[in-house]
Protein backbone atom coordinates (compact mmCIF):
# COMPACT_ATOMS: atom_id res chain seq x y z
CA UNK A 1 0.00 0.00 0.00
CA UNK A 2 1.43 3.45 -0.91
CA UNK A 3 2.62 5.45 2.11
CA UNK A 4 0.27 8.35 1.44
CA UNK A 5 -2.77 6.05 1.18
CA UNK A 6 -1.79 4.24 4.39
CA UNK A 7 -1.32 7.54 6.23
CA UNK A 8 -4.67 8.88 5.03
CA UNK A 9 -6.40 5.66 6.07
CA UNK A 10 -4.79 5.80 9.52
CA UNK A 11 -5.77 9.42 10.09
CA UNK A 12 -9.33 8.70 8.91
CA UNK A 13 -9.54 5.78 11.35
CA UNK A 14 -8.23 7.89 14.25
CA UNK A 15 -10.62 10.74 13.46
CA UNK A 16 -13.62 8.42 13.07
CA UNK A 17 -12.77 6.67 16.34
CA UNK A 18 -12.62 10.01 18.13
CA UNK A 19 -15.95 11.06 16.64
CA UNK A 20 -17.59 7.81 17.79
CA UNK A 21 -16.46 8.45 21.35
CA UNK A 22 -17.58 12.08 21.11
CA UNK A 23 -21.07 10.86 20.18
CA UNK A 24 -21.20 8.36 23.04
CA UNK A 25 -19.55 10.47 25.75
CA UNK A 26 -21.79 13.43 25.04
CA UNK A 27 -24.94 11.34 24.84
CA UNK A 28 -25.08 11.08 28.63
CA UNK A 29 -27.55 13.96 28.94
CA UNK A 30 -29.79 12.50 26.25
CA UNK A 31 -29.59 9.00 27.74
CA UNK A 32 -30.41 10.35 31.21
CA UNK A 33 -33.55 11.99 29.83
CA UNK A 34 -34.58 8.81 27.99
CA UNK A 35 -33.68 6.54 30.91
CA UNK A 36 -35.96 8.56 33.18
CA UNK A 37 -38.81 7.94 30.73
CA UNK A 38 -38.00 4.44 29.45
CA UNK A 39 -36.62 2.74 32.57
CA UNK A 40 -38.53 4.73 35.21
CA UNK A 41 -35.48 5.77 37.24
CA UNK A 42 -35.13 8.94 39.33
CA UNK A 43 -32.81 11.84 38.52
CA UNK A 44 -30.19 11.07 41.21
CA UNK A 45 -30.03 7.43 40.09
CA UNK A 46 -29.87 8.43 36.42
CA UNK A 47 -27.02 10.85 37.19
CA UNK A 48 -24.89 7.85 38.21
CA UNK A 49 -24.40 7.17 34.49
CA UNK A 50 -21.81 9.96 34.59
CA UNK A 51 -19.95 8.03 37.31
CA UNK A 52 -20.17 4.77 35.33
CA UNK A 53 -18.51 6.64 32.44
CA UNK A 54 -15.91 8.65 34.33
CA UNK A 55 -14.66 6.21 36.97
CA UNK A 56 -13.46 3.67 34.36
CA UNK A 57 -11.67 6.53 32.58
CA UNK A 58 -9.84 7.37 35.82
CA UNK A 59 -8.85 3.78 36.57
CA UNK A 60 -7.92 2.86 33.00
CA UNK A 61 -5.89 6.05 32.47
CA UNK A 62 -3.49 5.01 35.24
CA UNK A 63 -3.59 1.29 34.47
CA UNK A 64 -2.74 1.45 30.76
CA UNK A 65 -0.13 4.22 30.60
CA UNK A 66 2.81 2.02 31.53
CA UNK A 67 2.11 -0.92 29.20
CA UNK A 68 0.13 0.65 26.35
CA UNK A 69 3.18 1.24 24.11
CA UNK A 70 4.05 -2.47 24.55
CA UNK A 71 0.48 -3.53 23.72
CA UNK A 72 0.52 -1.17 20.75
CA UNK A 73 -1.53 1.94 20.03
CA UNK A 74 -3.24 0.48 16.97
CA UNK A 75 -4.14 -2.72 18.80
CA UNK A 76 -5.45 -0.79 21.81
CA UNK A 77 -7.79 1.29 19.65
CA UNK A 78 -9.06 -1.85 17.92
CA UNK A 79 -9.79 -3.42 21.32
CA UNK A 80 -11.59 -0.27 22.45
CA UNK A 81 -13.75 -0.12 19.34
CA UNK A 82 -14.60 -3.84 19.59
CA UNK A 83 -15.67 -3.45 23.23
CA UNK A 84 -17.88 -0.46 22.38
CA UNK A 85 -19.41 -2.18 19.35
CA UNK A 86 -20.37 -5.17 21.51
CA UNK A 87 -21.80 -2.95 24.26
CA UNK A 88 -23.85 -0.99 21.71
CA UNK A 89 -25.42 -4.17 20.32
CA UNK A 90 -26.49 -5.17 23.85
CA UNK A 91 -28.53 -1.97 24.32
CA UNK A 92 -31.40 -2.77 21.90
CA UNK A 93 -31.17 -6.51 22.59
CA UNK A 94 -31.34 -6.25 26.39
CA UNK A 95 -32.88 -2.82 27.13
CA UNK A 96 -32.63 -1.74 30.75
CA UNK A 97 -30.87 0.63 33.09
CA UNK A 98 -28.24 -1.93 34.09
CA UNK A 99 -27.38 -2.48 30.43
CA UNK A 100 -26.99 1.28 30.09
CA UNK A 101 -24.63 1.31 33.09
CA UNK A 102 -22.59 -1.46 31.46
CA UNK A 103 -22.48 0.51 28.20
CA UNK A 104 -20.94 3.55 29.86
CA UNK A 105 -18.44 1.42 31.78
CA UNK A 106 -17.30 0.02 28.42
CA UNK A 107 -17.25 3.48 26.85
CA UNK A 108 -15.10 4.83 29.71
CA UNK A 109 -12.55 2.02 29.48
CA UNK A 110 -12.41 2.17 25.69
CA UNK A 111 -12.13 5.97 25.61
CA UNK A 112 -9.12 5.95 27.96
CA UNK A 113 -7.45 3.36 25.73
CA UNK A 114 -8.30 5.31 22.60
CA UNK A 115 -7.39 8.82 23.73
CA UNK A 116 -3.93 7.86 24.96
CA UNK A 117 -3.39 5.78 21.81
CA UNK A 118 -4.63 8.47 19.41
CA UNK A 119 -2.34 11.09 20.95
CA UNK A 120 0.56 8.64 20.85
CA UNK A 121 -0.21 7.81 17.22
CA UNK A 122 -0.25 11.50 16.26
CA UNK A 123 3.36 11.75 17.44
CA UNK A 124 4.30 8.77 15.28
CA UNK A 125 2.53 10.15 12.20
CA UNK A 126 4.07 13.62 12.31
CA UNK A 127 7.63 14.79 11.93
CA UNK A 128 7.52 18.31 13.33
CA UNK A 129 5.77 20.36 15.99
CA UNK A 130 3.75 22.28 13.39
CA UNK A 131 2.53 19.03 11.78
CA UNK A 132 1.68 17.65 15.22
CA UNK A 133 -0.32 20.77 16.09
CA UNK A 134 -2.22 20.74 12.78
CA UNK A 135 -3.15 17.06 13.02
CA UNK A 136 -4.15 17.40 16.68
CA UNK A 137 -6.36 20.37 15.84
CA UNK A 138 -8.01 18.45 12.99
CA UNK A 139 -8.80 15.43 15.17
CA UNK A 140 -9.95 17.54 18.14
CA UNK A 141 -12.07 19.63 15.79
CA UNK A 142 -13.72 16.48 14.46
CA UNK A 143 -14.32 15.42 18.06
CA UNK A 144 -16.45 18.55 18.49
CA UNK A 145 -18.24 17.72 15.23
CA UNK A 146 -19.07 14.37 16.79
CA UNK A 147 -20.43 16.17 19.86
CA UNK A 148 -22.77 18.18 17.64
CA UNK A 149 -23.80 15.08 15.69
CA UNK A 150 -24.62 13.27 18.94
CA UNK A 151 -27.73 15.28 19.75
CA UNK A 152 -29.13 15.14 16.24
CA UNK A 153 -28.37 11.44 15.79
CA UNK A 154 -30.09 10.44 19.01
CA UNK A 155 -33.03 12.79 18.45
CA UNK A 156 -33.64 11.19 15.03
CA UNK A 157 -34.55 7.94 16.81
CA UNK A 158 -36.67 9.43 19.60
CA UNK A 159 -40.39 8.88 19.09
CA UNK A 160 -43.43 10.12 20.99
CA UNK A 161 -46.58 8.13 21.64
CA UNK A 162 -47.65 4.79 23.09
CA UNK A 163 -45.29 1.86 22.55
CA UNK A 164 -42.41 4.00 21.26
CA UNK A 165 -40.49 4.55 24.51
CA UNK A 166 -37.69 2.16 23.44
CA UNK A 167 -37.39 3.34 19.82
CA UNK A 168 -34.36 5.50 20.69
CA UNK A 169 -32.32 2.37 21.44
CA UNK A 170 -32.07 1.62 17.70
CA UNK A 171 -29.46 4.40 17.44
CA UNK A 172 -26.92 1.98 18.90
CA UNK A 173 -27.07 -0.21 15.78
CA UNK A 174 -25.79 2.81 13.82
CA UNK A 175 -23.00 3.48 16.31
CA UNK A 176 -21.98 -0.20 16.32
CA UNK A 177 -21.81 -0.04 12.53
CA UNK A 178 -19.56 3.04 12.72
CA UNK A 179 -17.26 1.11 15.08
CA UNK A 180 -16.97 -1.69 12.53
CA UNK A 181 -16.09 0.82 9.77
CA UNK A 182 -13.38 2.38 11.98
CA UNK A 183 -12.02 -1.08 12.85
CA UNK A 184 -11.88 -2.00 9.16
CA UNK A 185 -9.95 1.18 8.30
CA UNK A 186 -7.54 0.71 11.19
CA UNK A 187 -7.15 -3.04 10.71
CA UNK A 188 -6.15 -2.58 7.06
CA UNK A 189 -3.52 0.05 7.90
CA UNK A 190 0.05 -0.17 9.17
CA UNK A 191 1.52 1.94 11.98
CA UNK A 192 5.24 1.77 12.83
CA UNK A 193 5.29 1.94 16.64
CA UNK A 194 8.99 1.19 17.19
CA UNK A 195 9.76 4.70 18.44
CA UNK A 196 6.96 4.57 21.01
CA UNK A 197 8.14 1.26 22.46
CA UNK A 198 11.64 2.65 22.81
CA UNK A 199 10.52 5.51 25.05
CA UNK A 200 8.24 3.67 27.48
CA UNK A 201 8.13 5.24 30.95
CA UNK A 202 6.06 4.04 33.88
CA UNK A 203 3.35 6.20 35.36
CA UNK A 204 5.06 5.98 38.78
CA UNK A 205 8.34 7.33 37.39
CA UNK A 206 6.55 10.14 35.53
CA UNK A 207 4.49 11.15 38.56
CA UNK A 208 7.59 11.00 40.78
CA UNK A 209 9.31 13.36 38.36
CA UNK A 210 6.48 15.86 38.74
CA UNK A 211 6.50 15.38 42.52
CA UNK A 212 10.23 16.10 42.72
CA UNK A 213 9.99 19.25 40.64
CA UNK A 214 9.48 22.76 41.91
CA UNK A 215 6.35 23.00 39.76
CA UNK A 216 4.08 21.18 42.21
CA UNK A 217 2.03 24.27 43.25
CA UNK A 218 1.40 25.01 39.56
CA UNK A 219 0.22 21.43 39.03
CA UNK A 220 -2.14 21.64 41.99
CA UNK A 221 -3.86 24.84 40.89
CA UNK A 222 -3.96 23.62 37.29
CA UNK A 223 -5.77 20.44 38.32
CA UNK A 224 -8.15 22.53 40.46
CA UNK A 225 -8.87 24.73 37.44
CA UNK A 226 -9.60 21.77 35.16
CA UNK A 227 -11.78 20.23 37.88
CA UNK A 228 -13.92 23.36 38.28
CA UNK A 229 -14.19 23.90 34.52
CA UNK A 230 -15.32 20.35 33.76
CA UNK A 231 -17.74 20.49 36.70
CA UNK A 232 -19.38 23.50 35.02
CA UNK A 233 -19.28 22.07 31.50
CA UNK A 234 -20.77 18.71 32.46
CA UNK A 235 -23.47 20.33 34.58
CA UNK A 236 -24.81 22.02 31.47
CA UNK A 237 -23.84 19.40 28.91
CA UNK A 238 -25.44 16.54 30.81
CA UNK A 239 -28.59 18.22 32.10
CA UNK A 240 -29.50 20.70 29.36
CA UNK A 241 -31.76 18.19 27.51
CA UNK A 242 -33.69 17.52 30.73
CA UNK A 243 -33.82 21.25 31.48
CA UNK A 244 -35.27 21.92 28.02
CA UNK A 245 -37.87 19.19 28.52
CA UNK A 246 -38.98 19.86 32.10
CA UNK A 247 -38.42 23.60 32.51
CA UNK A 248 -38.85 24.93 28.98
CA UNK A 249 -41.59 22.38 28.11
CA UNK A 250 -40.05 21.23 24.83
CA UNK A 251 -40.69 17.75 23.38
CA UNK A 252 -38.02 15.06 23.85
CA UNK A 253 -36.51 15.27 20.37
CA UNK A 254 -36.49 19.07 20.23
CA UNK A 255 -34.99 19.20 23.74
CA UNK A 256 -32.06 17.08 22.59
CA UNK A 257 -31.64 18.97 19.31
CA UNK A 258 -31.57 22.37 21.00
CA UNK A 259 -29.12 21.09 23.61
CA UNK A 260 -26.72 20.30 20.75
CA UNK A 261 -26.40 24.06 20.29
CA UNK A 262 -24.14 24.01 23.36
CA UNK A 263 -21.63 21.74 21.61
CA UNK A 264 -21.86 23.83 18.42
CA UNK A 265 -21.19 26.96 20.47
CA UNK A 266 -18.11 25.37 22.02
CA UNK A 267 -16.82 24.36 18.58
CA UNK A 268 -17.31 27.89 17.21
CA UNK A 269 -15.90 29.46 20.36
CA UNK A 270 -12.65 27.51 20.06
CA UNK A 271 -12.12 28.66 16.50
CA UNK A 272 -12.76 32.29 17.47
CA UNK A 273 -10.59 32.04 20.59
CA UNK A 274 -7.70 30.74 18.50
CA UNK A 275 -7.73 34.03 16.61
CA UNK A 276 -8.23 36.17 19.71
CA UNK A 277 -5.27 34.60 21.47
CA UNK A 278 -3.01 36.05 18.78
CA UNK A 279 -3.83 39.50 20.12
CA UNK A 280 -4.98 38.97 23.71
CA UNK A 281 -3.11 37.32 26.61
CA UNK A 282 -4.70 34.11 27.85
CA UNK A 283 -5.30 35.22 31.44
CA UNK A 284 -7.50 38.28 30.78
CA UNK A 285 -9.34 36.39 28.05
CA UNK A 286 -10.23 33.49 30.36
CA UNK A 287 -11.27 35.84 33.15
CA UNK A 288 -13.56 37.69 30.75
CA UNK A 289 -15.04 34.36 29.63
CA UNK A 290 -15.81 33.20 33.18
CA UNK A 291 -17.35 36.53 34.16
CA UNK A 292 -19.37 36.51 30.93
CA UNK A 293 -20.64 33.01 31.72
CA UNK A 294 -21.88 34.17 35.10
CA UNK A 295 -23.60 37.23 33.66
CA UNK A 296 -25.28 35.15 30.95
CA UNK A 297 -26.69 32.77 33.57
CA UNK A 298 -27.93 35.61 35.78
CA UNK A 299 -29.61 37.42 32.88
CA UNK A 300 -31.02 34.37 31.06
CA UNK A 301 -32.45 32.05 33.70
CA UNK A 302 -35.24 34.48 34.74
CA UNK A 303 -36.55 34.09 31.16
CA UNK A 304 -37.10 30.36 31.85
CA UNK A 305 -39.58 30.95 34.67
CA UNK A 306 -43.27 30.39 34.08
CA UNK A 307 -42.90 28.87 30.59
CA UNK A 308 -46.09 27.13 29.48
CA UNK A 309 -46.33 24.02 27.30
CA UNK A 310 -47.00 23.84 23.60
CA UNK A 311 -43.54 24.73 22.18
CA UNK A 312 -43.24 21.94 19.64
CA UNK A 313 -40.69 23.32 17.20
CA UNK A 314 -37.53 25.39 17.02
CA UNK A 315 -39.49 28.39 15.75
CA UNK A 316 -41.74 28.47 18.81
CA UNK A 317 -39.19 27.61 21.49
CA UNK A 318 -38.79 30.10 24.35
CA UNK A 319 -35.93 32.59 24.14
CA UNK A 320 -34.06 30.92 27.00
CA UNK A 321 -33.66 27.76 24.89
CA UNK A 322 -31.54 29.76 22.45
CA UNK A 323 -29.62 31.86 24.97
CA UNK A 324 -28.47 29.26 27.51
CA UNK A 325 -26.42 27.20 24.98
CA UNK A 326 -24.49 30.38 24.11
CA UNK A 327 -22.56 29.82 27.33
CA UNK A 328 -20.53 27.40 25.18
CA UNK A 329 -19.00 30.34 23.29
CA UNK A 330 -17.57 31.61 26.57
CA UNK A 331 -16.49 28.30 28.10
CA UNK A 332 -14.89 27.12 24.83
CA UNK A 333 -11.31 28.42 25.25
CA UNK A 334 -10.88 27.66 28.96
CA UNK A 335 -10.04 23.95 28.90
CA UNK A 336 -7.64 23.83 25.91
CA UNK A 337 -5.85 27.01 27.00
CA UNK A 338 -5.11 25.93 30.56
CA UNK A 339 -3.99 22.50 29.28
CA UNK A 340 -1.62 24.12 26.81
CA UNK A 341 -0.23 26.58 29.37
CA UNK A 342 0.36 23.85 31.95
CA UNK A 343 2.03 21.39 29.57
CA UNK A 344 4.24 24.14 28.17
CA UNK A 345 5.45 24.93 31.69
CA UNK A 346 6.34 21.29 32.47
CA UNK A 347 9.43 19.35 31.36
CA UNK A 348 8.63 17.22 28.31
CA UNK A 349 9.23 13.86 30.06
CA UNK A 350 6.41 14.75 32.47
CA UNK A 351 3.80 15.38 29.76
CA UNK A 352 2.51 11.80 29.63
CA UNK A 353 1.86 11.60 33.36
CA UNK A 354 0.30 15.05 33.30
CA UNK A 355 -2.09 13.96 30.56
CA UNK A 356 -3.19 11.10 32.81
CA UNK A 357 -3.78 13.54 35.67
CA UNK A 358 -5.82 15.76 33.34
CA UNK A 359 -8.05 12.82 32.45
CA UNK A 360 -8.50 11.96 36.14
CA UNK A 361 -9.30 15.53 37.18
CA UNK A 362 -11.69 15.95 34.27
CA UNK A 363 -13.49 12.69 35.00
CA UNK A 364 -13.92 13.52 38.68
CA UNK A 365 -15.15 17.01 37.88
CA UNK A 366 -17.64 15.67 35.36
CA UNK A 367 -19.02 13.09 37.75
CA UNK A 368 -19.35 15.50 40.68
CA UNK A 369 -20.86 18.22 38.49
CA UNK A 370 -23.51 15.91 37.11
CA UNK A 371 -24.28 14.49 40.56
CA UNK A 372 -24.65 17.89 42.25
CA UNK A 373 -26.81 19.19 39.41
CA UNK A 374 -29.00 16.08 39.60
CA UNK A 375 -29.60 16.48 43.34
CA UNK A 376 -30.37 20.20 43.12
CA UNK A 377 -32.51 19.60 40.01
CA UNK A 378 -34.55 16.91 41.76
CA UNK A 379 -35.08 18.89 44.97
CA UNK A 380 -35.33 22.50 43.83
CA UNK A 381 -35.86 22.41 40.05
CA UNK A 382 -33.77 23.02 36.95
CA UNK A 383 -33.49 26.80 37.33
CA UNK A 384 -31.88 26.52 40.77
CA UNK A 385 -29.64 23.71 39.49
CA UNK A 386 -28.22 25.98 36.81
CA UNK A 387 -27.92 28.91 39.22
CA UNK A 388 -25.70 26.67 41.34
CA UNK A 389 -23.10 26.75 38.53
CA UNK A 390 -22.22 30.28 39.74
CA UNK A 391 -20.41 28.65 42.69
CA UNK A 392 -17.81 26.70 40.65
CA UNK A 393 -17.50 29.70 38.31
CA UNK A 394 -16.42 31.82 41.27
CA UNK A 395 -14.00 29.11 42.40
CA UNK A 396 -12.62 28.89 38.86
CA UNK A 397 -11.84 32.60 38.88
CA UNK A 398 -9.83 32.09 42.07
CA UNK A 399 -7.95 29.06 40.76
CA UNK A 400 -7.09 30.88 37.51
CA UNK A 401 -5.52 33.70 39.56
CA UNK A 402 -3.21 31.28 41.37
CA UNK A 403 -2.61 29.33 38.15
CA UNK A 404 -1.36 32.49 36.43
CA UNK A 405 0.92 33.29 39.35
CA UNK A 406 2.40 29.80 39.48
CA UNK A 407 2.92 29.46 35.72
CA UNK A 408 4.78 32.79 35.72
CA UNK A 409 7.05 31.46 38.49
CA UNK A 410 7.49 28.18 36.64
CA UNK A 411 8.49 30.00 33.44
CA UNK A 412 11.17 31.95 35.34
CA UNK A 413 12.41 28.73 36.97
CA UNK A 414 12.70 26.87 33.66
CA UNK A 415 14.44 29.82 32.03
CA UNK A 416 16.95 29.97 34.88
CA UNK A 417 17.52 26.22 34.66
CA UNK A 418 18.04 26.46 30.91
CA UNK A 419 20.55 29.32 31.29
CA UNK A 420 22.46 27.42 33.97
CA UNK A 421 22.81 24.35 31.77
CA UNK A 422 24.33 26.32 28.87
Amino acid sequence: MPHSVNRYRLISALALSFMIFAILLNSVGTVILQAIHSFRVGKPEASLLELFKDLPIVITSFAVASFLPVLGYRRAILIGLAVVALACTLMPLFPGFHTTELLFVCVGIAFALTKVSVYGSIGLLTGSQSEHTRLTNIIEGLFMVGVVISGWLFSAFIRSGPGTHAAWLRVYWVIAGACIVAMTLLGSSHLDETAARGKTQSVRDSLAQIGRSSLRPMVYVFLASTFFYVLIEQSFGTWLPTFNYEVLKLPDAVSVQMASMLAASIAIGRVVAGQLLRRVAWYPLLNACVVGMGLLIILTLPLARGVSGGHFSWAHAPLAAYLIPLIGLLMAPIYPVINSVALSALPKPAHAAMTGLILVSSALGGTLGSRITAIVFARFGGIHAFYFSLVPMTLLLGSLFFFKRETSRAAVGLATLGAASE
